[in-house]
């Protein structure tokens, strides 16, 4: 296989990376708190040797979280809380830690608040929060600080990465740093709300077609490699 073959099938292999992505953001297109992904693609340049001509390969194989916020959509549910601005809620999983923006919980039978996979979502302090059970109205300040029947009881945590390069999507719209953790400064928080995907369906449409295309040409030229190929072995047969 010679060079031009390579250089295909390495930029073929990065264009089926981003169609998954792109295929995924599609599929969270109405998932709360789900944040976008792109692909992004590096070049790969070996110099000259001698008479030898330098060879440039695209490779795609970084994936980019996008972290614009996403529309606010009102359910007047009371444990339902979006974030405006910065910061994420601190989630106990059984994988430890993990960081979120979909702000839709629940108290479990235990009276612990958690999302619909069950895991637990922490205060400030990295604790559990428990819902008082003889609670007639559980109302939350905008600072996260939750009350019931006028009475605190506890403050939902909003953290972020020190450095926003060690944050990974861990699954879904989980999230896992390999750095430190700090507190948000003033954090707000909207009870009644949670916040909606920041995915545009349209532009990744778009991108999809795009993807697609580009795929389709590189298929092309390996076919009319092959075809050249196959004519100089047979031109040298005879």
């Amino acid at each position: 296989m010679d060079n031009a073959a390579y250089i295909a099938l390495t930029r073929m292999s990065g264009l089926r990376r981003e169609m998954q992505v792109v295929a995924n953001n599609i599929a969270n297109a109405t998932t709360a708190g789900f944040r976008r992904e792109g692909m992004i693609f590096s070049e790969f340049v070996i110099a000259a040797q001698g008479q030898e001509p330098s060879l440039s390969m695209g490779l795609g194989n970084t994936r980019q979280t996008f972290q614009m916020q996403g529309a606010l959509s009102q359910t007047n549910g009371t444990f339902d809380m979006a974030i405006e601005g910065e910061g994420f809620f601190q989630l106990d999983t059984a994988q430890g830690v993990r960081l979120t923006r979909a702000g839709a919980f629940t108290p479990n039978a235990a009276g612990e608040l958690v999302n619909m996979d069950g895991h637990r979502l922490l205060d400030a302090g990295g604790a559990a929060i428990f819902i008082p059970p003889d609670a007639r109205g559980i109302e939350m300040a905008r600072d996260g600080t939750l009350s019931a029947d006028g009475q605190p009881f506890a403050q939902v945590g909003l953290v972020r990465p020190v450095d926003p390069v060690t944050m990974h999507r861990a699954a879904g719209t989980l999230f896992t740093v390999d750095g430190p953790l700090e507190p948000v400064e003033a954090p707000t928080l909207l009870q009644g709300f949670v916040e909606d995907s920041n995915v545009d369906p349209i532009l990744e449409l778009t991108r999809m077609i795009e993807v697609q295309r580009a795929y389709e040409r590189g298929q092309s030229l390996l076919d009319r490699e092959d075809e050249r190929i196959k004519s100089v072995i047979q031109t040298l047969g005879r």
